[in-house]
């Protein structure tokens, strides 16, 4: 039976994509150069914890190798977009089957076809990685993208309405069935359904509700939540329901769920509206967390203490995250884990 391990659980790498020219990268060489530069930032943060390979088109690839150095390995294949938790796999292992392991290949549509979006290269990234580690595909015909689940390694997932419910996503899916293939895919036998995510999110080139800048399992029966203190921001109604809804959910084992408040930096807003600005779009690593960072001394701080105490243990890296959020996402949205088979958490 496959079923996704808790991202702390040991990885054997972080894979990643290296930004290409086009839309999401910038229209100005100083916009592309700010984007290279931040995906090459979470690649060293990452590396200093554990390998990176990083698929990178092959018109990037002198590039890539300069940025990059020595130390991070580099797969070419041909992509348009490069948010791999997304267009990725998502890794799962067989407990059954000891040192099995598995890659689901979600069907991948630019987060419901929007006319902006390419994505038809970047749809068969998750067999070429697949293929590349000699992890079994598992197919799936449901429209998902790893931003939108989060589990906690032992039956429960965290979903949003407004994603895999999306009918330019799946229009032939109600809860049931979508809880199905959750079961199927990913192990789960108890799915929390969020309504929404937040309101950035819902702007044209927003995921429509990624449940990683909401809320993530640090450890089974424990939420992070993403936590907006003020009024004037419109997130700070979202995550008040949001939270009163988790209040009474439990998990797969039937525990309530303990919800740690991660609250967001002071900066309410950039130049194209209210930012959906979120410590708990990080990365947990082996033996450390990657986390969002915002320019913002005290805020970045507070972040750190507070996932510090979350995942006990770890070393806790600050990554300015601000040039990812302006592109629509965060350090979370650009890496996928790839868990070390054979382990139990």
């Amino acid at each position: 039976m496959w079923r996704m391990p808790l991202e702390g659980a040991p990885h054997e790498r972080t894979w990643m994509a290296f930004p290409r020219e086009g839309y999401t990268l910038g229209a100005s060489s100083t916009q592309r150069a700010a984007g290279y530069e931040a995906w090459t930032s979470v690649a060293h943060a990452v590396a200093l914890f554990e390998p990176v390979t990083m698929v990178v088109d092959p018109s990037e690839a002198d590039r890539a190798r300069r940025m990059l150095g020595s130390g991070i390995e580099i797969v070419e294949a041909p992509l348009d977009e490069f948010w791999m938790r997304d267009v990725g796999p998502t890794f799962v292992v067989d407990d059954d089957r000891t040192g099995v392991l598995g890659a689901v290949d979600w069907v991948f549509n630019g987060w419901g076809a929007p006319d902006w979006a390419e994505w038809q290269l970047s749809a068969a990234i998750a067999r070429l990685v697949a293929t590349h580690v000699g992890a079994e595909v598992v197919g799936s015909g449901m429209v998902n993208e790893g931003g939108g689940i989060h589990v906690d390694g032992e039956g429960t997932v965290l979903l949003t309405e407004t994603v895999q419910l999306d009918p330019r996503r799946n229009p032939q899916l109600d809860r049931s069935g979508v809880e199905a293939e959750m079961a199927r895919t990913l192990g789960a036998r108890h799915a929390v359904w969020l309504s929404r995510g937040l309101t950035r999110d819902y702007d044209e080139f927003g995921t429509r509700g990624h449940v990683d800048i909401v809320a993530t399992f640090p450890s089974p029966g424990r939420l992070l939540v993403h936590e907006q203190p003020d009024a004037g921001h419109p997130d700070h109604a979202v995550m008040r329901d949001l939270r009163k809804a988790l209040a009474s959910e439990t998990d797969a084992a039937g525990r309530a769920l303990e919800v740690i408040d991660l609250p967001g930096p002071a900066t309410l807003r950039d130049g194209e509206g209210f930012v959906d600005w979120s410590y708990v779009n990080h990365l947990v690593v082996n033996d450390g967390v990657i986390a969002c960072g915002f320019g913002e001394e005290s805020a970045d701080a507070r972040a750190r203490s507070i996932l510090a105490e979350a995942y006990p243990g770890r070393e806790v890296v600050t990554v300015d995250a601000r040039e990812l959020f302006a592109r629509g996402g965060g350090v979370h949205c650009i890496t996928q884990q790839q868990p070390r088979v054979g382990t139990t958490a």
